[in-house]
């Protein structure tokens, strides 16, 4: 054994715990399986100084320290490159980490963030805490009103927040025209793609020629990459380079990673993500029209309905020549109705209440139906002019048999509403 060989010795460990951690026997390396091996560690071994010394985790070319990636999350960062367009990706512990750490890496003192109103409500609170505490300001603009996002960009405006469709009430913008304004102006725009999920429409290439896409997509595996309601993970991934290893440095000085076991339980669900998003979609289109159809309901937000607010652009972007087995277009499992004015909050919570199949929680994406009211007082700024007047009840729509969810809401609306 040369100095520089720090292959295990068995002659050096003459005791029965030495001789269990240094045991020399390496498995054969050309075993192949369906799913990837899952790597855990928090310390790497190098072979020799030199190696520990010339080793570099910035170009995943090698392995430094566990934090910086290993083969189980190299492979999954480079899967979902596949699924979003992309060409680099970062790992964090959820899709608000992805939020925060995206904001964080590319916002200084004296810059501001243009933010939609109807975003991601945690995006609203990291700019009115966190990031107004770093002396970094923010705007809320009409995420339906192109014209309102370019008078707000200003000198300082260096980050424009994108989501595709809106959180809860599902307004589908004009996210071609809003990324050609940001564009012209030299902004930088971060889509929220979790609703989208690189399924519904590319996000790095808006028209399908290359020319026109977002610079980064912020992307919570939590749901549609997940689909098991059992893993909190988020994603970062970018197009251009000097961009992400802006944001891969500060990755790196936060401190971000993800656990080994949570990376192989989105890499075992990957492959069947296209089925899933599609069934839970032609499963939610069926609810949206039949809640269409009941007296208490005065609305039903669903971008791929007909007269839901953004529905053009959900069709330009999302239309016919992206349709999964017998849909016209894509689109997510989650849509979300106004319960008319007439019935108070009472009774709406009663209908939530009596819901026996969709349970009360937050996420979706899983195989379990969800159902969660909201205020919207609470989480709008501007006024909602495309909204009737009522309260709003959200649905993510799981993988059971659509004819019994339907039953389920049935004898809910019954109890709550006569």
């Amino acid at each position: 054994m040369t100095q520089a060989d720090h292959r295990p010795d068995p002659s050096c460990a003459s005791r029965l715990p030495t001789q269990l951690i240094h045991h020399p026997y390496q498995p054969p390396q050309d075993f192949a399986g369906p799913q990837p091996a899952v790597h855990k560690a928090s310390t790497v071994f190098f072979e020799n100084v030199q190696a520990m010394r010339e080793r570099r985790w910035l170009d995943k070319s090698s392995y430094t320290y566990g934090l910086h990636g290993t083969p189980t999350t190299y492979t999954l960062e480079e899967r979902l490159c596949a699924l979003e367009g992309g060409l680099q990706c970062l790992l964090v512990p959820s899709g608000l980490a992805a939020i925060a750490t995206v904001s964080l890496a590319l916002l200084r003192t004296g810059d501001e963030v243009l933010i939609p109103d109807n975003v991601y409500g945690p995006n609203k609170t990291l700019a009115e805490g966190e990031l107004a505490h770093f002396g970094i300001t923010h705007q809320y603009y009409d995420p339906t009103d192109v014209a309102d996002l370019a008078a707000r960009i200003t000198p300082a405006t260096r980050l424009v927040w994108l989501e595709a469709p809106g959180s809860v009430t599902m307004e589908f913008p004009d996210l071609i025209a809003q990324v050609r304004l940001c564009r012209e102006k030299g902004v930088t725009t971060v889509l929220d793609n979790t609703w989208g999920a690189g399924l519904a429409f590319r996000p790095f290439d808006l028209l399908g020629d290359g020319s026109l896409g977002v610079d980064v997509s912020a992307h919570a595996l939590t749901k549609y990459p997940s689909g098991g309601g059992d893993v909190l993970m988020g994603s970062i991934v970018t197009r251009n380079q000097p961009l992400h290893m802006r944001i891969k440095l500060a990755h790196m000085r936060l401190g971000l990673g993800v656990g080994a076991n949570d990376a192989e339980a989105v890499l075992r669900s990957l492959p069947s993500i296209a089925l899933r998003y599609h069934a839970q979609d032609r499963a939610a289109r069926q609810l949206a029209r039949w809640l269409s159809t009941q007296s208490a309901v005065a609305q039903v937000l669903h971008p791929a309905l007909p007269g839901a607010p953004g529905h053009a652009h959900w069709q330009q972007l999302c239309g016919a020549s992206r349709g999964g087995e017998g849909l016209e277009g894509v689109a997510a499992g989650l849509f979300s109705v106004v319960i008319d004015a007439r019935f108070g909050q009472d009774a709406v919570d009663r209908f939530c209440d009596h819901l026996r199949l969709f349970r009360l929680g937050y996420s979706w994406g899983g195989p379990v139906s969800l159902v969660v009211p909201y205020e919207l007082s609470e989480m709008r700024s501007r006024a909602t002019p495309h909204l009737r007047a009522g309260t709003v009840v959200r649905f993510a729509i799981g993988l059971e048999d659509p004819a019994d969810l339907q039953a389920d809401l049935a004898q809910a609306l019954h109890t709550a509403f006569g």
